[in-house]
């Protein structure tokens, strides 16, 4: 049995509850930060932006991975909600910043989420070295890592620029149920680059992440580039169901917002996992089609 341990803020989510099932099975102690009242014995109440976090709680842990933050996959990105999807982010990462930090020189790793929408509609091909985009997303990310690289001098910080995860629950979320209503086609021109990443491929990065001396910004997108009609047709090939309706990009925008529209739906940016694949890393679904076979049942 392992004596390391993780906390873990953001574990009910999809990527924390995987990434919390992963740990464990391999001995690894998860201490879970929640927000409501603890129901179970690895657990401890937070109350981020209101109360700051106890540093004992984190006090020798290996790391603390943060994955706090509302679903930038729920729309329309209202005022309010944008509001949401900021203060979601920043008030999480700055408790657990300011926890880490007051620990000095025995303050543990941060591994905290990030998103490849950091980069904006780059266009070209992006690696971790690349400046940061100009969209409302782009602008959330940077704001996000400031907060992460807060932790201090003497705590490896490293930042998840994750994409997309292919999972049922995940951006395949919406296009299933049109897929399998045969109402499914491109989105916008449907040859715009589609960052992607398996949630297998997601939690194992993650923890690659916390077992190598990562620090900076890492890329967890998968290897191949992809776009959405790669996504689309893959989809809808697993389903056995037409790929042929297309929502154009001016519909998109008037229904879902124009920020979350091109931040999500119609930007066009292929982003290479240079940092994960430099430190070894082997993907277990290297192309979207075998993302895709994974997530959903034939």
């Amino acid at each position: 049995m392992s004596d390391r341990r993780v906390v873990l803020a953001g574990a009910s989510g999809l990527i924390g509850s995987a990434l919390a099932a992963s740990l464990r099975a391999d001995g690894v102690a998860v201490t879970r930060l929640v927000r409501r009242p603890v129901s179970a014995p690895d657990e401890v109440r937070w109350r981020p932006g209101e109360q700051d976090l106890d540093p004992a709680v984190i006090a020798g842990a290996v790391a603390v991975v943060g994955l706090s933050g509302a679903s930038v996959g729920r729309f329309p990105w209202t005022r309010a909600y944008r509001d949401e999807l900021y203060r979601s982010r920043i008030e999480p990462t700055r408790t657990l910043a300011t926890a880490i930090r007051s620990l000095g020189s025995d303050a543990p790793a941060l591994v905290n989420a990030s998103a490849v929408g950091v980069y904006g509609a780059y266009g070209g091909g992006v690696t971790e070295t690349t400046p940061p985009g100009e969209t409302f997303l782009a602008e959330l990310c940077v704001a996000w890592e400031r907060e992460a690289r807060d932790a201090g001098p003497h705590a490896r910080v490293a930042l998840l620029r994750t994409a997309p995860v292919v999972h049922a629950d995940g951006v395949l979320k919406p296009l299933i149920l049109l897929t399998r209503l045969g109402l499914s086609g491109p989105i916008g021109r449907g040859t715009q680059v589609w960052p992607w990443i398996s949630l297998a491929d997601e939690v194992r990065a993650i923890r690659h992440v916390i077992d190598t001396d990562a620090d900076g910004p890492v890329n967890l997108t998968g290897p191949a580039r992809a776009t959405a009609n790669d996504l689309g047709f893959a989809l809808a090939r697993r389903l056995n169901r037409p790929y042929l309706l297309r929502a154009p990009a001016w519909a998109l925008r008037a229904v879902l917002g124009a920020a979350a529209t091109e931040a999500l739906l119609t930007c066009d940016v292929e982003v290479a996992p240079a940092a994960l694949t430099a430190s070894g890393f082997a993907f277990t679904h290297p192309t979207v089609e075998d993302a895709v076979a994974a997530a959903v049942p034939a």
